[in-house]
């Protein structure tokens, strides 16, 4: 029978904490972590961005998590640092090579081991596809994803589409979700339970095709 009782911030910092130790992309990292009315703060140095994003992703999974406020700090070794021109090149590869990424349509900038993705992709999932092949470079500590998703004709059914994505998933079926649309425009309200339901509940309103933009207003239970 699950555990209702209303969670404590010590009780959410322990978990986090548990899940930083456990968590394979995180378990070498010494990650500072502080709660306080349910929003998780991160903190200390990392060695990748790899590491940086799983560890805010291991808090998001936390029940009781409101929230979380990344501000850890990626310190690259000496051995793993190249200069801006070398980056470049690993960048555009890493985008050549990834078949999920739109050709030709995304390029990148790179500034102090810095990395900016523009241009325009069909989908959300292509957008992060192509953050992701970034983050995974040795040597890039961050990126800022500047990809817009270009605009077309937008069917009609575009919120049932919605509704019916969300109704689809196991994690969000329960709970009651309002959709509406203004364009491409998808606009969430309602409660969910956790914010990984919040998270996923967005990323399930991108998959449609026509989607542009999300607007997350989804409030947490408490």
């Amino acid at each position: 029978m699950p555990d209702c009782r209303a969670r404590t911030d010590f009780d959410i910092q322990s978990d986090v904490v548990a899940e930083l130790a456990a968590d394979v992309g995180t378990a070498s990292t010494d990650v500072a972590v502080s709660v306080r009315d349910g929003v998780v703060r991160l903190g200390g140095e990392v060695e990748s961005l790899a590491k940086r994003t799983a560890a805010v992703r291991a808090a998001e999974r936390i029940r009781g998590v409101h929230a979380v406020v990344d501000e850890i700090f990626v310190q690259l070794p000496t051995e793993h640092r190249r200069t801006d021109a070398e980056l470049a090149h690993a960048v555009v590869d890493a985008l050549i090579w990834d078949t999920e990424v739109p050709d030709k349509t995304i390029k990148a900038r790179v500034q102090d081991h810095w990395v900016w993705l523009v241009g325009e992709a069909d989908r959300q999932y292509q957008r992060l596809a192509a953050q992701h092949a970034v983050e995974n470079i040795t040597g890039v500590a961050g990126v800022t994803n500047l990809v817009r998703i270009k605009r077309r004709p937008v069917s009609p059914t575009l919120k049932d589409d919605i509704e019916r994505a969300l109704a689809r998933n196991a994690m969000l079926a329960p709970r009651e979700i309002d959709v509406a649309v203004d364009g491409g425009r998808a606009v969430l309200t309602g409660r969910v339970g956790t914010w990984r339901e919040r998270v996923h509940a967005e990323e399930i309103a991108w998959t449609p095709s026509g989607v542009t933009e999300v607007d997350n207003q989804l409030e947490l239970d408490h």
